[in-house]
């Protein structure tokens, strides 16, 4: 299948990812122009007297998920058949799954950990309320998008009762985030989500997962141990204030858990008790070096915790999540502490958002003398611009500048760039790609600019940045280069 060129009335361009059912390929709707991700069943993995009854069941389950509307929710636009295979026309997402951040070791600020959680119970409280839950939240079907919008990826299929495949043993859900209920076969309803919910907000506080060991040992976690409170598992990062949360959602009987995602939501939102933003922060989505580029791999419905593991790490192996790696990884040919030293003085003058500035110009040179001129071009005001590069002679560790960093150069460095592709160009660029992209435009356009050569190529670059060719056009147009 891996040669398909056409599903139904899409063109397929690539394949995302290959999971048990089936592959998902990138599609082209030609009809309305627009990118989709198409998940395909695959027969052969069917018994020939079950197959009718999956594939009316995955019809049912996709019509269940087409009924959801909401924007933290993957959409499904459309099941159909074409020769052999069942598909999914589903919403085309780029980002990276939450799994992809923890196994890259990633400890999510507070902050951060209350605004996916708070994302993630607001469109699980709608999917309920239309009757419909997930089972099995874990952090490979959520997706943090390049604007720090969360989605849930998976809806209709997960759903799917794995029994009916031909790989015996299988069970719905995922090891560690399943619900007591969902391993001992009772019945199971929405509260399954709120349990799962709850390991995930256990995951973002302490970096670990509540349950851990080999299946039959967190089958007899799940069901019959409590696992140490947040604050116990990392005292050194985790406070008291969200432990009876966390709890309270672990709790092994559904009725004694919270008794719907909004509930959880305020509880959360009451012990931070601070405002909380509607995205995951800018810093922390730029910053993480995740080796999947590409959108989310959806083609992951129900497989084990092992077959979930990104390009980057071999096969059945996992990261230690006792032991996470600092929270960003510098460029090769960078010392971590001479950067975070660039950062702090660039933060006096941008904020925040230095730290996105030094990472990604350190990404474009090794030169410490070339990345100070980088960064000072970014900052509008000469005063500042001389303060930041007064900074260089301050640095620990390093050698005084050589004489290549001339006051000329400072006043008006030799790149050319400045000339071409001025602040306000810059500035007029981001705010029209602003309305494709939304507020991640600002931090496109900046790495943009360090990477151009011309105004005509920083707007070329951005360009790239929209799938569909109408809006590239359009683009361009806008900005006087189409």
């Amino acid at each position: 299948m891996s040669g398909l060129r056409q599903l139904g009335k899409y063109a397929i361009s690539e394949v995302l990812g290959k999971g048990a059912m089936g592959v998902v390929y990138k599609g082209f709707d030609p009809h309305i122009r627009r990118t989709v991700a198409l998940k395909t069943i695959r027969r052969e993995l069917v018994d020939d007297d079950q197959s009718a009854t999956l594939l009316a069941r995955f019809q049912n389950e996709a019509q269940a998920a087409g009924r959801l509307s909401h924007p933290g929710i993957v959409a499904v636009y459309e099941w159909g058949e074409a020769g052999e295979l069942a598909f999914l026309a589903m919403e085309y997402v780029q980002g990276n799954s939450l799994r992809e951040y923890f196994n890259r070791g990633t400890r999510f600020e507070t902050r951060d950990a209350v605004s996916i959680m708070a994302q993630l119970l607001d469109a699980l409280h709608y999917a309920h309320e239309q009757g419909v839950w997930h089972r099995d939240i874990k952090p490979a079907n959520l997706i943090i998008m390049n604007n720090g919008k969360l989605k849930i990826a998976d809806f209709g299929i997960a759903r799917i009762d794995t029994s009916n495949l031909t790989q015996t043993g299988a069970v719905l859900g995922t090891p560690g985030y399943m619900a007591p209920e969902q391993y001992s076969g009772d019945t199971v309803d929405w509260r399954a989500d709120i349990f799962s919910a709850g390991v995930v907000l256990y995951q973002l506080l302490t970096g670990v997962r509540p349950f851990i060991g080999n299946p039959e040992a967190l089958a007899y976690k799940v069901c019959h141990e409590q696992p140490a409170l947040p604050s116990e598992a990392d005292p050194g990062r985790c406070t008291t204030q969200f432990d009876a949360v966390a709890m309270k959602a672990l709790a092994k009987s559904p009725a004694e858990r919270y008794q719907n995602a909004q509930a959880l939501r305020d509880a959360i939102l009451g012990s931070f008790a601070e405002p909380v933003s509607p995205a995951v922060s800018e810093e922390t989505i730029m910053n993480e070096p995740i080796p999947h580029q590409g959108p989310h791999d959806l083609s992951h419905p129900s497989l084990p915790s092992q077959s979930s593991l990104p390009p980057s790490l071999p096969s059945g192996s996992s990261p230690d999540p006792s032991n996470p790696a600092a929270k960003t990884i510098p460029p090769p040919g960078w010392d971590p502490a001479l950067l975070r030293q660039i950062e702090q003085q660039l933060a006096r003058l941008v904020g925040p958002v230095a730290k996105v500035m030094v990472r990604r110009g350190a990404t474009v040179t090794t030169d410490i003398n070339r990345l100070y001129r980088m960064l000072a071009e970014k900052l509008t005001k000469p005063e500042e611009r001389s303060a930041f590069l007064a900074g260089r002679e301050k640095l620990q560790g390093v050698a005084p500048r050589d004489a290549e960093m001339t006051a000329a150069q400072e006043r008006a460095p030799a790149t050319g760039l400045t000339v071409q592709l001025t602040p306000g160009a810059i500035e007029e660029a981001t705010r029209k790609l602003s309305a494709y992209l939304g507020p991640i435009a600002k931090v496109v356009a900046k790495q943009a600019a360090t990477q151009a050569s011309s105004r005509s190529h920083f707007h070329q670059l951005l360009a790239e940045k929209l799938t569909d060719p109408k809006e590239r056009a359009r683009f361009l147009r806008d900005v006087g280069a189409g």
